[in-house]
């Protein structure tokens, strides 16, 4: 057991880190997580490499989704968000490094952190993201716009801080 936490552990954290921004948090969800996957064990379903990786993301994912949801602070960050219709303009990322980028994501207010990540990361659709978190469609799709829009420029007063 002890050999697959260090195998999983950094690659977890980083997942857990991307919807949780308090490092105390992140090792709450992760030890909560861990306790889950060994108590489950016998439950998972080897589906060829990568499987015990994606299964274990899984649970993590929906570990931290879960203490989202129980956070009442978040649940009221969800609310009263319409849909915008300013475009943003895709900022370069070029030469920004996968962690520059990664602690930017993690500076996002939690609720829009949170369907960001659902929506690029894990690939989920408004409709989906709307009944995991108990949010309208609407309100997803506002949240991953105004996300995109923060993102947008964070990595712009970046670029030009560092004169990139």
């Amino acid at each position: 057991m002890a050999d697959l936490y260090h195998r999983h552990i950094g690659y977890l954290a980083a997942v857990c880190s991307r919807y949780i921004s308090s490092d105390e948090d992140v090792r709450d969800i992760l030890q909560t997580s861990f306790m889950k996957i060994i108590s489950s064990l016998d439950k998972f379903e080897w589906r060829g490499p990568g499987s015990l990786r994606a299964w274990m993301t899984r649970i993590t994912v929906n570990e931290s989704l879960k203490f989202l949801r129980e956070n009442e602070k978040t649940r009221k960050m969800f609310e009263g968000y319409v849909q915008e219709d300013e475009v943003v303009e895709e900022p370069d990322t070029d030469n920004l490094s996968a962690d520059v980028i990664q602690g930017m994501i993690r500076e996002l207010p939690d609720g829009y952190r949170t369907v960001f990540n659902l929506y690029v990361f894990e690939e989920k659709s408004h409709k989906e993201i709307a009944a995991m978190l108990g949010i309208t469609e609407s309100t997803s799709a506002s949240q991953f716009h105004r996300a995109k829009a923060l993102l947008a420029s964070k990595i712009r007063e970046y670029r030009k801080k560092h004169d990139m």
